[in-house]
């Protein structure tokens, strides 16, 4: 019984997803329809430091109930912090938490020991101080905690907020910039409720092979919000925050998307597309054309996962409804966005030191595990089924799943004390990382870098694609990437690389490493 197979049964997805069903109708059947909430902008203070408290709170996700959420600074999702490009600012991380956490700065070129992977943990009613000094491009990145084995859980209760790199030299001065009016932050998530509305959140032996997804789909932490915004170019600053689900972003009347920035910054010129397909971990800038004043919905359109649509969202389902009004803005699309460096020539790129990962699933648990529990119990039952710590057979003979290595990287899980290598400061690499033989989708990501993509899933990258990223993908195919590290990583505090499949990441699949000067 090996993955693909395990995965084609259509039993799974409704084991997966355990998702009550959710009409895309239901959204225009609403009362009254939320504005959608902006994020407020976090810049430091005169000596240069910000506090962000990861804190418990409620929040009204789906009806009246309230629902146990998770925040920074507040109920839900946290500030847009704001780092100037090579100006210091010190970050205290506080934890009011039940549980330990840490806090990963994604996207962003800083060494290993201000990074917060999962060997920086903060302790329930501790704090953690990070020194982040950028020395890059304008971008929008983004922050989310990264303890190993429930990094899942914790952005699943809502943990997350976007990273505004603000470099004056890379600026555009034609871009909408006006936060929350015509440049418009969109974080991106789907969530699942119990009966009792509270987040489903389980580490099981179904979401350790396919991910945690949701049957609701919220923007900014609400469903379905409004926004009212003046006639003209918008910028729409977007972040797939999901722990497991692709997004297929389109507009309810086919208006073109010009992607503008991808992870790392600007792009050389706007590409135009009708969808935009953006992996978890992926953050993009689009502009939309508004200035006709027609209203239009941002909407996720299906998207083919493990072979299939997965429900609840296999029809179009609104992320967001923009009502045009009044004066036009003053923003508009530029033909030119930033100057990109030349690739290296074949022969340039046969001389760089190459490294391969190779993303797989335990063999036990693939030929194993996953046979036994079906045979004993099901499909649905193993949806339920908590993964254990350990292996061999528990009480009436059920086979026991070893939580720790569930996802492999070259046949190892994750282990912080064995970095996987080490590379040099200023030194390109050509990366090679492979989903061969595996129907999962993975978007994989690396620490301490912005890359190029050479190839993705074996083919050429698309157009929107070939700018600065930290996220490529892999699926039952090859990726190239050409990376290059500013930074330093030693043993004690190591950069990650890892598929952003959070429940992979969280039983397996990821690799410490290190940079040396």
């Amino acid at each position: 019984m090996d993955r693909r197979r395990f995965l084609q049964s259509s039993s799974l997805i409704a084991a997966a997803t355990a998702a009550a069903t959710l009409q895309p109708t239901a959204w225009a059947a609403a009362a009254q329809v939320p504005a959608l909430p902006i994020p407020p902008r976090l810049v430091a203070d005169a000596q240069g430091r910000v506090v962000l408290t990861a804190q418990t709170g409620t929040s009204r996700l789906r009806g009246a109930r309230a629902t146990a959420t998770w925040g920074f600074n507040g109920a839900l999702l946290g500030p847009a912090l704001v780092l100037p490009r090579g100006k210091p600012v010190t970050v205290e991380v506080r934890n009011r938490l039940p549980q330990p956490t840490s806090l990963h700065w994604h996207g962003l070129l800083i060494p290993g020991r201000a990074d917060g992977g999962p060997e920086s943990p903060i302790a329930p009613g501790q704090s953690w101080t990070a020194q982040l000094q950028t020395d890059q491009p304008a971008a929008t990145a983004w922050y989310h905690p990264h303890p190993h084995h429930t990094s899942g859980l914790h952005v699943a209760m809502g943990l997350a907020g976007l990273i505004l790199i603000d470099d004056p030299d890379s600026a555009i001065a034609a871009l909408p910039q006006r936060w929350g009016v015509d440049d418009i932050p969109l974080v991106l998530q789907d969530k699942r409720l119990n009966a009792s509305g509270q987040i489903d959140y389980q580490l099981d032996a179904m979401t350790a092979a396919v991910g945690w997804f949701g049957d609701l789909m919220l923007t900014n932490g609400v469903a379905a919000p409004q926004h009212r915004a003046p006639r003209g170019w918008l910028r729409l600053r977007l972040l797939n925050g999901c722990n497991a689900r692709t997004l297929n972003l389109a507009t309810s009347d086919g208006r073109t998307l010009y992607v503008i920035a991808s992870d790392g910054g600007f792009l050389a010129e706007p590409v135009a597309l009708k969808t935009l397909e953006i992996l978890p971990g992926e953050r993009f800038e689009v502009m939309v054309d508004a200035r006709s004043g027609t209203p239009f919905d941002l909407q996720t359109r299906p998207v083919m996962q493990m072979g299939m649509t997965l429900p609840p969202f296999d029809a179009p389902v609104t992320l967001l409804r923009v009502q045009p009004a009044g004066d036009a803005g003053p923003g508009r699309l530029p033909d030119r966005l930033a100057t990109l460096p030349a690739l290296p020539g074949a022969s340039a790129l046969k001389t760089l030191t190459q490294r391969r990962l190779a993303l797989s699933m335990n063999p036990m648990l693939d030929a194993q595990g996953m046979q036994a529990l079906m045979a004993r119990y099901g499909m649905q039952a193993m949806a339920g089924m908590p993964m254990d710590h350990s292996s061999g057979h528990g009480e009436h003979g059920a086979m026991k799943l070893d939580l720790h290595s569930a996802n492999l990287i070259n046949g190892q899980a994750f282990d912080a004390a064995r970095p996987l290598f080490d590379a040099r400061v200023g030194q390109p690499e050509r990366w090679t990382i492979t989903g061969a033989g595996d129907m999962m989708r993975h978007p994989f990501h690396i620490h301490g870098t912005q890359f190029r993509i050479l190839s993705e899933n074996g083919r050429a990258p698309a157009a929107h694609r070939c700018g600065w990223k930290d996220t490529v993908h892999v699926e039952n195919a090859t990726s190239e990437v050409l990376v290059r590290f500013t930074r330093t990583a030693d043993r004690a505090k190591p950069y990650m690389a890892h598929c952003h499949v959070l429940e992979h990441e969280d039983t397996g699949m990821m690799a410490a490493f290190t940079v040396s000067a």
